[in-house]
Order: structure tokens, then C-alpha cells, then sequence
């Protein structure tokens, strides 16, 4: 296999693993062009939430961890990735170019890399409680330092008054929601019923029957179902706990700042997969402009906040699903 030949072999295999990433109900924003020694990532709006996430700041996050998983791949497979965000203004849908470079004489081994890119399949979004079993203070540090690595901040929630008041925040901003029935609409088109053949979307396989409650403080969770008899039944006696809740925010909140949280975000949750970690999200508050101020001034100290989150252990790994690569590359 000659240099080229090989050079396209790690791109192909860097958007494989990118379209693995986490995406605001699995919609999956993206498409891939690859070409010589460049991938190209582009935002896909006919993905976006236009209800939910108005302005494409989730589209963005989503794109971000599918860039962090492109970047990753391509160290763990010996190779430098050469990143340009947003590179051209005038393709505001281009979110990323990345050249396939050879390492020099003194690049090091990417032993880090090659630990979080074996998560990227493994990890999985949780919708519903943890176990009762608490995050260790090491690994939640080791989780700070990831986001920190990637210019983002993840704030650890410790004050039950600060924990409370995101869960009533979350909690109402899902009533209001799921009063409003073109929302309701929108998020019914990512719920997939049992034996749907789509690859994208939340599957039934992956939400509770019902909105699970979790304790002591309740976070509300998205209903998929709807009323339907669709989703897999939980054992609340076991796996109810709030988790550790975590705020992950940026200095800034324009587009550079939004693909960096998505960076930032994929960092977080291969290295807490790693040690047996899943996360569940909680956009409600943030898709909710007055509410997601309301946490910049009063629960992140002054910071834009990207993404809440829980974060703790399951006893079972919920099924995900994705579009093969080749649907989503030129």
C-alpha cells in the first residue's frame, strides 16, 4: 500500500469513527467530503432542530464531538491531524477541515488517544437514573482537566441548593415543551418506534417506557414514547440516582465556541467511558434563552453554558445506532 493509499485509509476510518459521536437526539447534523488528504466537515440543516435549537448552537456542539472523534482517530492511528475550525466565512456551513499529516521524528506516541479512541463505539447516552455508586473525586478531576484541555470549563455541581434549582429549571422548561405541540412535533420525529429500520433518532431501545424519575432531586426526562407503549421498562430501585450534574460552559458563546464545547464535551465522555462512565443530558433549560441566562449569571459564574449533564454508573448499556459513514460522505 503505497503513502496515498494509506493516507486514505486513516481519513475513511476518521469519518467512521466521527459519525459515533453524540448528537442532540441522535440526529446526527453532519456530512463528510474527503478528498486526497483532507476531510471536510460540514453542519447538515436539514438535521437541525429549527424548533428546539434556533440559532444551530446544539448542531454545532454535535459537530464539535464529531471533529474531537476525527482528531483522535487519526492520532491513535499514528498521524497528525492539521485542524482548521470554520475556516472559510463564506461556507458557514463548513465547520472543519482536517489534513492527514505524517508524524515527525519527535511526535510521541498518543498512548491517550489510542485509550479514548477505543471508547468511541462503547460510549452511550444514558436517559434514565444511575446507580447509587458515586463518581470518584479523581476521575471527576481527570474530567475537568479533559474539558480544560479542549478550552472549556466543567463545572462539578456541588451545592444541593445549585443541583435543585437546575432540576426545577429542567423541569419546567419540559412542561412548557411538551405543552407546545410544534416542539412536540419535532422531537416525535427523532423517537423511533420499536422495529423501525432508521439509523438515526433515538431508538426504542434506548428510553425509559416512561419519563424515569430520578433522586433526590428529579431531572426531568424527555418523553420519546408519547404515550405509546414503545421503550424499555427500568428497575427504579436500583438505578435512580441523580448522578453527579455537571455544567460545561465557555468563556464565549459564538460558533468557534460552540465546535470547541462539542470538543470539549467528546473529550469528557470517552475519558469518564474508559472508567465505566455514561452521561445523560439535559437540554430543556438551555434551548430556553431566558433560562439559560438565568444559569450563565447565577450558576456558572458568568460563563456560557453549553450542555448540563449527569453523570454516573449503569448496570446495562442501552443500543445506539447510526447511518453508515458512506450516507454521509461525498
Amino acid at each position: 500500500m503505497n503513502n496515498a493509499d494509506t493516507i486514505a485509509s486513516a481519513a475513511h476510518a476518521a469519518v467512521e469513527a466521527a459519525v459515533w459521536a453524540p448528537s442532540i437526539h441522535n440526529t446526527q447534523p453532519w456530512s463528510f467530503a474527503v478528498s486526497g488528504d483532507e476531510i471536510c466537515l460540514r453542519a447538515d440543516p436539514d438535521r437541525k432542530m429549527r424548533i428546539g435549537d434556533p440559532d444551530g448552537r446544539q448542531m454545532l456542539i454535535s459537530c464539535g464531538a464529531a471533529l474531537f472523534n476525527v482528531r483522535v482517530t487519526l492520532r491513535a492511528l499514528g498521524w497528525v491531524p492539521e485542524v482548521r475550525v470554520l475556516p472559510d466565512p463564506e461556507r458557514p456551513l463548513l465547520v472543519a477541515t482536517v489534513r492527514v499529516r505524517p508524524p515527525g521524528l519527535s511526535t510521541p506516541v498518543e498512548e491517550h488517544a489510542t485509550l479514548l479512541h477505543a471508547e468511541i463505539e462503547r460510549r452511550r447516552t444514558h436517559r434514565a437514573g444511575f446507580t447509587g455508586l458515586a463518581v470518584p473525586d479523581r476521575l471527576v478531576a481527570a474530567l475537568v482537566d479533559a474539558a480544560t484541555a479542549e478550552g472549556a470549563c466543567l463545572l462539578p455541581v456541588v451545592s444541593k441548593h445549585a443541583v435543585r434549582v437546575l432540576a426545577d429549571l429542567t423541569s419546567a422548561a419540559q412542561e412548557i415543551q411538551s405543552q407546545d405541540r410544534v416542539y412536540s412535533l419535532e422531537l416525535l420525529r427523532w423517537a423511533r418506534p420499536p422495529g423501525s429500520a432508521r439509523r438515526d433518532g433515538v431508538p426504542a431501545g434506548a428510553y425509559p417506557s416512561g419519563p424515569a424519575r430520578t433522586s433526590p432531586q428529579h431531572f426531568a426526562q424527555r418523553d420519546y414514547a408519547r404515550g405509546h407503549p414503545w421503550g424499555i421498562e427500568t428497575d427504579q430501585r436500583i438505578t435512580s440516582a441523580t448522578g453527579l450534574v455537571a455544567l460545561l460552559t465557555t468563556a464565549g458563546d459564538g460558533r468557534r465556541d460552540w465546535v470547541a464545547a462539542g470538543e470539549a464535551l467528546q473529550r469528557v465522555l470517552l475519558h469518564g467511558s474508559a472508567y465505566g462512565l455514561s452521561a445523560a443530558f439535559h437540554t430543556q433549560a438551555l434551548e430556553m434563552p431566558e433560562l439559560r441566562e438565568f444559569i450563565r449569571r447565577n450558576l456558572s459564574s458568568g460563563r456560557f453554558p453549553q450542555m448540563v449533564m449527569r453523570l454516573g454508573f449503569v448496570l446495562d448499556e442501552s443500543r445506539s445506532v447510526r447511518r453508515p459513514s458512506a450516507e454521509m460522505t461525498d
